[in-house]
């Protein structure tokens, strides 16, 4: 399914703004004071969810690319996993600030202190390089090869932010929506997996 860069562009735009409404809400919710008895863990809870939902909506661009065969699906991948870091960067800034007063010192024990803030916070390291490269300059800077080899990290980033949600919920007895993230991640790259096999063998075929 083709369409002109016309309308892609009009997509992208009101995926753009969509994409914003979470973030709008949080501030709207903060001025209205509706975040609760516990506002930081709303916050927490709220960037963190949403960082996930981006990330596993970039992971799944190509897929239902290929499945529906819309190529033009392709251009909106940055801009989601951007929103996927962009809300990673507010989940990370509520826990240094809220937290930890940004004391960097405390913060850094507490990383060590505890498994699912540590897989937590290599997911977020691991997204800086990501982010920092998504540009058309950038590409070209690193070349396509490396640039493509780079990106891979996002199949580990988003399995450990998985499994940072995952630990974080165990010791609230509430794995249902961990679990649906865990199956939906692995659908996603069992998917992937599927593919490349399958092109390999069509490729041997034909040699």
């Amino acid at each position: 399914m083709a369409l002109s860069q016309k309308l892609v562009s009009s997509v992208k735009g009101i995926i753009f703004l969509l994409a914003l409404l979470p973030f709008f809400r949080l501030v709207a919710f903060t001025i209205l004071d509706k975040l609760g008895a516990n506002p930081v863990e709303f916050i927490t809870r709220n960037t963190g969810d949403w960082t996930l939902y981006f990330l596993c909506i970039a992971l799944a661009v190509t897929p239902v690319r290929r499945l529906l065969n819309w190529p033009w699906l392709l251009k909106l991948r940055r801009m989601l996993g951007l929103y996927g870091f962009f809300y990673a960067s507010l989940h990370f800034l509520t826990f240094l600030w809220f937290d930890h007063f940004f004391d960097l010192q405390e913060m850094w024990k507490d990383v060590l202190k505890r498994p699912f803030i540590t897989v937590g916070f290599i997911a977020f390291v691991g997204l800086i390089p990501l982010a920092l490269t998504s540009t058309n300059g950038m590409i070209k800077r690193l070349g396509g090869k490396r640039w493509q080899f780079l990106h891979k990290l996002v199949y580990v980033i988003v399995p450990l932010g998985v499994l940072h949600y995952y630990w974080m919920k165990s010791g609230k007895h509430d794995l249902t929506q961990p679990l649906i993230f865990a199956a939906l991640v692995a659908t996603l790259l069992l998917a992937r997996v599927w593919w490349r096999w399958s092109s390999r063998l069509q490729n041997k075929a034909n040699a």
